[in-house]
């Protein structure tokens, strides 16, 4: 599997390297020759260059290692191919997405795993612990395999044939044979048995003993901890817990004309279920609500809560701090809340129509906010408070992927017909049809490049105009003398001021 990828990625970008420019060194200026190639390194070093071709196809860019299992470079053929590097040791592909999320693969500690939807999924690794490599391959929901070298933690099974998995699936041991007919289930010393599988279940182990024949009737206890009990599940039902307790917890109902709770901080009845009803609680929080028509018409009072609904109307709520307004729901949407040290606000017009948070500090209110806003689909705004600044347009997938950094590399910039970008307050790059019109300008010097059709490149004392990329070019020097010439493709005959201001 890592041959096949070394393999692929080197066939994709053989096709679409950057041209040499005189070694790695940053070229200052942008190379622009849209679609079939554009290449930025304004005022970066070469560690952060970044270049395209066939439009947002084909990339390379520098990223962020936290976000990318260890990659500090992306590179990839959008939407098909994506894979992150680490250039520190290589290039070593960290992460690799076929037509993402359909396959991925990633490395792991001494070892790799990869998927298909989630659905087949192959790892190979070694423990920490023991140095043994360990497999595992499943194919949902037919096949499932472990191999750990230790018999006690391995297994193969096949569904619905035969077959045992072992911590899995919040169980200790699941075992079966041509299932439905026969399943076990084992946990924390417990076993239950169904025979078929949900009609008939028997339990036992460590004092517990039950019989289910569903949805008739079932029964469960162990002495002095628990008793339960339904018939036509799950119409009635009564369940007693914590016996051992002055006051046991109790949980009964004859649906839907009654249902009840109750411990020794808590009292809840409920009438025609789920519409009308109380609850009381007295420990660790003081709280009283009443449904007239839940979840339409609620109220309810106490410590650090308060809940005001008439749905679908309006609705308020503060719970433990969490500030929620509902106007006209799903219309209209306000949330308020602290993640310390930030306070959020949260504003939402069907969902994700309009999408906005602003996030502000706690401890300093001085401090510039935070906000990201989306307008579904035309338009999403990054402003991070500290002078960086983003803006997209189009945009029809960040306000449902808001902390999915593959989706973002892979799928967003096929949808930038404008972006804008604000690293910091005296850097500013605007690029449109993907980089076909860019404008990029900083303290040292400022550039407009119409693809390979025109461009202007300036500083204080220094100015190039060219067209075609140099079949002819315009070129000011620092004795402000111009100099016009052909075929001219290798650049600036001279470096802009270090230290030069933008032109005017």
């Amino acid at each position: 599997m890592r041959r096949a990828l070394a393999s692929l990625t080197s066939l994709a970008f053989a096709a679409c390297a950057p041209i040499a420019h005189g070694g790695t060194a940053s070229r200052a200026e942008e190379v622009n020759i849209w679609p079939f190639f554009v290449e930025s390194g304004f005022d970066d070093s070469a560690a952060k260059l970044r270049w395209s071709a066939a439009g947002p196809l084909f990339f390379s860019q520098p990223i962020d290692p936290a976000s990318f299992n260890g990659g500090d470079r992306a590179r990839g053929f959008r939407p098909f191919y994506l894979e992150s590097v680490n250039s520190q040791a290589g290039d070593t592909v960290q992460e690799a997405h076929f037509l993402y999320p359909l396959f991925s693969y990633r490395r792991a500690v001494d070892g790799y795993r990869w998927s298909v939807f989630s659905l087949i999924n192959h790892y190979s690794g070694k423990t920490s612990k023991e140095s043994k490599t360990q497999r595992g391959f499943d194919l949902w929901p037919f096949y499932f395999s472990r191999d750990t070298g230790n018999p006690e933690s391995s297994y193969h099974a096949v569904m619905p044939l035969f077959g045992e998995v072992k911590q899995r699936f919040g169980d200790d041991r699941i075992s079966w044979f041509f299932f439905p007919l026969y399943g076990r289930f084992e946990k924390n010393g417990v076993d239950t048995y169904t025979t078929p599988w949900p009609f008939i279940k028997t339990m036992r182990g460590q004092g517990n003993h039950g019989f289910d024949l569903w949805p008739l009737f079932g029964t469960r206890h162990k002495d002095g901890v628990y008793r339960e009990q339904f018939y036509l599940w799950p119409l009635i039902y009564r369940r007693e817990t914590d016996l051992a307790l002055p006051v046991p917890t109790l949980r009964a109902g004859f649906l839907p004309f009654y249902a009840m709770s109750r411990d020794a901080d808590s009292h809840s009845e409920t009438y025609l279920w789920p519409f009308f009803g109380y609850s009381d609680r007295t420990a660790p929080y003081v709280y009283h609500q009443t449904n007239y028509a839940w979840p339409f018409f609620v109220q309810g009072r106490g410590t650090d809560r308060y809940v005001n609904r008439w749905g679908p109307f309006y609705t308020h709520s503060i719970i433990k701090g969490t500030e929620k307004t509902w106007i006209l729901w799903p219309f209209w949407r306000k949330l308020d809340w602290t993640d310390a040290p930030i306070h959020r606000t949260k504003r939402q017009f069907l969902y994700f129509i309009y999408n906005d948070e602003t996030q502000h500090s706690v401890s300093n209110p001085a401090l510039p906010s935070a906000h990201k806003t989306h307008y579904w689909p035309f338009l999403t705004i990054w402003d991070n408070g500290a002078g960086q600044k983003q803006i997209q347009a189009l945009s029809p997938l960040e306000v449902f992927f808001p902390s999915n950094e593959t989706m973002r590399l892979n799928y967003t910039p096929l949808f930038a017909l404008y972006r804008y970008n604000r690293p910091n307050p005296q850097r500013t790059e605007h690029s449109v049809l993907w980089n076909f019109i860019t404008v990029r300008r900083s303290p040292q010097r400022s550039e407009v490049h119409v693809g390979p059709l025109f461009s202007r490149q300036s500083a204080r004392d220094w100015k190039r105009f060219t067209l075609g990329n140099g079949l002819v070019a315009w070129q000011r020097d620092a004795e402000h003398r111009w100099h016009f010439s052909f075929f001219d493709f290798k650049g600036p005959s001279a470096p802009p001021p270090p230290t030069a201001a933008p032109a005017p």
